[in-house]
């Protein structure tokens, strides 16, 4: 149980990070989910319940995390847990990609999770330790045609979390990622198709949850996380 831990789940109003938010809302936590789209905010916020709240962030603008961050401390008191979960994906060629796009997928997926992780981790070290899971993808170690920029994102990802875990474990702050296969989700505004075989949700919610149960002389650093029964190939 997280009786009086507060936790931040970016990207938490839809999909992945919804699911993950819930998970911790039922393990009592208080949660706050950020992401940039209001509406989808205020729809979270309800579906979650009393000990969950919204805050509008955009992970690409520090100032914006900076901001965020401290509306959760001022209200809460603190900060336990961060999630990055905030990502976002555009699959095409390296030639037909936009500098824009690379620059969003890159500045949301990877600087992203600096921003967030460098302006909570001053609160996590004042309550003397906590967890930042970081949600990366089987991407970043399998890389594929018309994935460049989602892939070195993700790669990125996980090196930058590789890092950080050695630098605050010391510190009681212990460094995860999560790295799913293919998950049944609108991801990229993609439909959902005939995909049962996919990952639901809530599979990757119950490997953050079962991150934050581990005793603290434990630390699971890495999780792959795959559909038990793909398409077979040919």
């Amino acid at each position: 149980m997280l009786d009086g831990k507060v936790a931040l789940v970016t990207g938490g109003s839809r999909g992945i990070g919804f699911a993950i938010a819930a998970a911790l809302v039922n393990e009592h936590a208080s949660v706050v989910v950020t992401g940039t789209n209001e509406a989808r905010l205020s729809s979270a916020r309800d579906k979650l319940g009393a000990k969950a709240t919204a805050v509008r962030m955009d992970v690409r603008d520090y100032g914006s995390v900076e901001a965020g961050v401290k509306t959760v401390v001022d209200r809460f008191g603190g900060l336990d847990v961060l999630v990055n979960n905030a990502g976002i994906g555009i699959f095409k060629a390296v030639a037909d990609t936009t500098p824009e796009e690379w620059n969003n997928i890159i500045g949301t997926n990877l600087t992203g999770v600096f921003h967030c992780s460098r302006a909570a981790l001053p609160h996590i070290r004042a309550r003397g330790g906590g967890w930042i899971i970081n949600i990366s993808s089987l991407a970043g170690k399998n890389p594929f045609p018309d994935g460049a920029a989602y892939c070195a994102s993700k790669s990125g990802l996980n090196a930058f979390s590789e890092a950080l875990m050695q630098e605050v474990r010391h510190d009681g702050i212990r460094v995860a990622y999560v790295m799913p296969g293919s998950v049944r989700t609108e991801f990229s505004g993609r439909s959902l198709g005939n995909d049962e075989w996919k990952l639901a949700p809530e599979d990757v919610a119950e490997a953050v949850s079962d991150l934050l149960r581990h005793p603290s002389r434990s630390l699971p650093s890495r999780v792959e996380l795959r559909p038990a029964q793909p398409p077979r190939k040919g």
